[in-house]
């Protein structure tokens, strides 16, 4: 689960309209508290220390201390910048952790290995990182806006609440099919919780050459288009067509082995995608859209990750 459901910061709209800097709107002094693993407090941010979840040594929750959320931002830069092409700034490469503004205003699930203890607690070996849509209006926005229009896609569905999904990695050894379920069994927990009905987000193909993509984006253009009432459009001044290969030439099977696991996991659990893709270059991905309505998941799934599923009980 290498591959991360994730935003890039805002770089521009529509050509020559320039959107704000990263976390523009985002409270006051967010950016110093995000390094500090910090939070700018609201009411709405969770703060419940509560077990979510548990498999064998490992645990899921939200982080509740500044100093998890500090492990759980250098696990991002372990995953994004060490082992994946993540290209880092100077302040990035000091703190050797991957942090913007959004942490402090985002909730942090966590998967803990209670079998690897550290001196701060035990180990953080997965994350993601949750953003509800009544502090993003708050603060600026989703991040997905900076690569996708999803404006019109919000404003279709007002009566809706939306969950912005990101910054998600695993490390190697954890990538295995329990650590997936504990954080979809934690996310599924936090979606009845505050009453999610939609969860959208940027997901990434390595790789910033399209046509070396073009079965695996060609397969999601064919196959998972989102139906119009769900559909967003890449920003235009950054679009780049997922239509690249007939629907005839496109083997199914061989493009559900070129994608990455975790777009995998969308799919199945009743995912659509959006129109276009985005390069980012700074990461070195190709991105889609994942628009996943809480309505179109799979019962089957639900039993499976939901919060009465006995296996993940605490």
């Amino acid at each position: 689960m290498h591959s991360r459901l994730r935003e890039t910061p805002p770089k521009g709209l529509f050509g020559r309209v320039r959107h704000p800097r990263p976390g523009a709107g985002v409270p006051k002094l967010a950016a110093l508290k995000a390094f500090g693993g910090l939070r700018v407090w609201d009411p709405r941010l969770s703060r419940s220390d509560e077990t979510l979840g548990r498999i064998g040594s490992l645990e899921v929750r939200l982080a509740h201390r500044a100093a998890e959320i500090r492990r759980a931002q250098r696990l991002r830069f372990d995953v994004f910048y060490q082992e994946m092409s993540a290209v880092p700034d100077a302040a990035t490469m000091i703190a050797r952790r991957d942090v913007d503004p959004y942490d402090a205003v985002c909730d942090h699930l966590l998967v803990l290995d209670h079998a690897k203890p550290t001196r701060q607690g035990p180990a953080v070996v997965g994350t993601y990182r949750l953003l509800r849509q009544e502090l993003a209006e708050r603060c600026g926005g989703f991040y997905t806006s900076g690569e996708f229009d999803i404006a019109p896609l919000i404003a279709r569905h007002r009566a809706l609440r939306f969950l912005e999904l990101g910054r998600s990695c695993v490390l190697p050894a954890y990538r295995n099919k329990r650590t997936v379920e504990l954080l979809w069994h934690g996310i599924w927990t936090y979606v009845l919780r505050h009453k999610v009905d939609v969860m959208l987000g940027c997901a990434s193909l390595e790789g910033t050459d399209p046509d070396a993509l073009a079965l695996p984006l060609s397969f999601l253009h064919h196959y998972a288009p989102a139906p119009e009432a769900w559909r967003a459009r890449a920003l235009t001044r950054r679009y780049v067509s997922l239509d690249r290969m007939e629907k005839e030439r496109v083997d199914p099977k061989a493009a559900l082995h070129a994608l990455p696991p975790l777009i995998k996991g969308y799919l199945r659990l009743g995912a659509v995608v959006g129109e276009g893709a985005v390069i980012d270059r700074q990461f070195g991905t190709t991105d889609i859209l994942v628009i996943m309505p809480v309505s179109a998941i799979s019962t089957r799934y639900i039993g499976h990750f939901g919060a009465g599923a006995e296996r993940h009980a605490a």
